[in-house]
């Protein structure tokens, strides 16, 4: 990672609940959908000042800046938070564009498609597993993911795909191509992640979530050869999923603008087995915040300090009283550090590392200014500075109607998934989400088994995650992300479908 990036261990999941299922394919829950103007900013405060970043909004958020049908760049970014707050508009969920086909996959596709498509999977699924588990045997924590490079990007290759290894200036960063019939067909993009959480491994299953990229586009080429189907499949390595926000970086350097109007990915999580779900998820804010006063002798002369610790310890109490005011879906933690501490002396600096968690960007933009403020009076209270710096935002999931809708019922019609498209947002975050802001996208999670308290995150998932099991429902989801994907490429009513679905949200 650069020099004064952030490192915070946010992950993707904090904790995934149980998500209960309402009528399936349906989506009434009113969300408002604004960007952050910045992706990143560094702000030094002294006491109460916080000093706003005015850079504009990154290229791909820009459709997307909706205050009072304003760019967020302008003068409007001055108004306090709680007159923004009173100004955005809310469109319903039921104002989407979204409609279910009532065509199936075998009417359109073919069985012959659909089982040139699974039966590839299944011949490479031993492979595949094998792939799975020397990723689960060599943990690598963001951006030092260089074994999982290495063998996808071997792996890759030997499938007759066109390998990029260290993909546009990022070491672990790689791309994977195939394409048939020119540049008549449409784009399809793939993600397989990588890297691991620090101390515990791949407690949130990124070794299946590599594979699944693969199995995806393997068996999309298989289709495309021995039907004789246009298109390109990309497959991109992104790392640092966790922490660092290799997805965002990636955006930024315009890895996704290829792939003109489609993404996909799925990803474990525990719960009822045989299920799936396409839902949103929760956008979240890292911040890191050092607090500066003076060291003392802590018998001799106490009088003479101001206990950085204390402002660190006053921070936290402050945010833990706020709670009671949070509406059920925020989420605040953090932890606090130091350096050369001792108990008789009191100590000049302290550390904490937050992240907070909203539905949206926009309702996370408000809590993030009251959780500011936690720190700011901590700092007053203690007579101590304190320097706040904002790191990689992750937006909120906006997952794509028509794809999800159609994933989840071909998985329930072909495999007797249970599935659900649903507006239920999944207590988790992920950097997908900036994605889904820039092009139609879909990141199902499917359940594996797990063991009790063993959610994502922890050693238990961990261990679940290289469970021949957890590869089997992997490979199943797989087959319907690529059959979704394979109707993007050859269906037309069904790709102005998707298009019109994201561009009427985007609007």
């Amino acid at each position: 990672m650069g020099k004064g990036e952030l490192d915070p261990a946010m992950g993707c999941f904090r904790r995934l609940l149980g998500v209960g299922f309402g009528r399936r394919h349906s989506r009434t829950q009113s969300l408002s959908r604004t960007p952050p103007m910045s992706d990143h900013s560094t702000v030094a405060s002294s006491l109460t000042t916080l000093e706003k970043n005015e850079q504009a909004p990154p290229y791909y958020a820009t459709h997307a800046c909706t205050f009072c049908g304003r760019n967020r760049s302008s003068s409007e970014d001055t108004l306090p938070i709680q007159s923004k707050r009173q100004r955005v508009t809310v469109p319903p969920y039921s104002t989407r564009a979204s409609s279910v086909n009532a065509e199936n996959f075998h009417d359109f596709l073919g069985q012959d498609i659909l089982k040139t498509i699974e039966a590839r999977i299944d011949s490479l699924s031993p492979e595949l597993r094998e792939l799975s588990l020397d990723i689960w045997e060599h943990p690598e924590v963001a951006y030092e993911e260089r074994h999982a490079h290495d063998v996808l990007t071997k792996f890759m290759s030997s499938q007759g795909f066109t390998v990029t290894p260290h993909y546009l200036g990022l070491e672990t960063a790689w791309k994977a191509i195939y394409s048939r019939g020119g540049k008549n067909g449409r784009v399809i993009g793939i993600n397989s992640e990588m890297d691991a959480l620090p101390g515990i491994g791949h407690a949130c299953g990124h070794n299946l979530i590599a594979v699944s990229g693969v199995a995806v586009a393997v068996a999309l080429k298989a289709a495309m050869e021995t039907h004789d189907i246009s298109g390109t499949i990309i497959l991109l390595g992104t790392p640092a999923e966790e922490h660092g926000g290799g997805k965002i970086k990636l955006l930024e350097r315009g890895a996704y603008k290829e792939m003109n109007y489609r993404y996909v990915r799925s990803h474990p999580s525990p719960g009822p087995a045989n299920t799936a779900l396409v839902a949103p998820w929760l956008a979240l804010q890292p911040l890191e915040v050092e607090f500066f006063g003076h060291g003392a002798h802590a018998a001799y002369s106490p009088w003479e300090a101001q206990n950085a610790l204390d402002a660190a310890f006053l921070a936290y109490s402050n945010v833990s009283v706020l709670r009671q005011q949070l509406k059920p879906t925020y989420r605040v933690h953090g932890i606090v550090s130091g350096k050369d501490w001792e108990p008789n002396i009191i100590p000049d600096y302290a550390k904490m590392r937050w992240i907070i968690r909203a539905p949206t960007w926009a309702e996370l933009e408000g809590l993030r200014a009251r959780i500011t403020n936690c720190f700011e009076a901590a700092a007053l209270a203690t007579s101590c500075k304190c320097k706040i710096i904002l790191g990689d935002g992750y937006y909120d999931v906006r997952e794509n109607d028509v794809l999800g809708e159609e994933f989840c019922k071909f998985i329930e019609e072909q495999f007797g998934m249970n599935a659900d498209s649903s507006s239920q947002t999944i207590p988790a975050s992920t950097d997908f989400g900036n994605v889904t802001y820039a092009l139609p996208c879909i990141t199902p999670t499917y359940n594996i088994p797990t063991k009790p308290n063993g959610s994502n995150h922890t050693p238990q998932f961990a261990e679940s995650a290289k469970d021949p099991a957890a590869h089997k429902v992997a490979m199943t989801a797989s087959k319907g992300l690529a059959a979704t994907a394979l109707r993007v490429l050859q269906d037309e009513e069904f790709y102005q479908r998707v298009v019109k679905s994201f561009e009427g949200e985007r609007a």
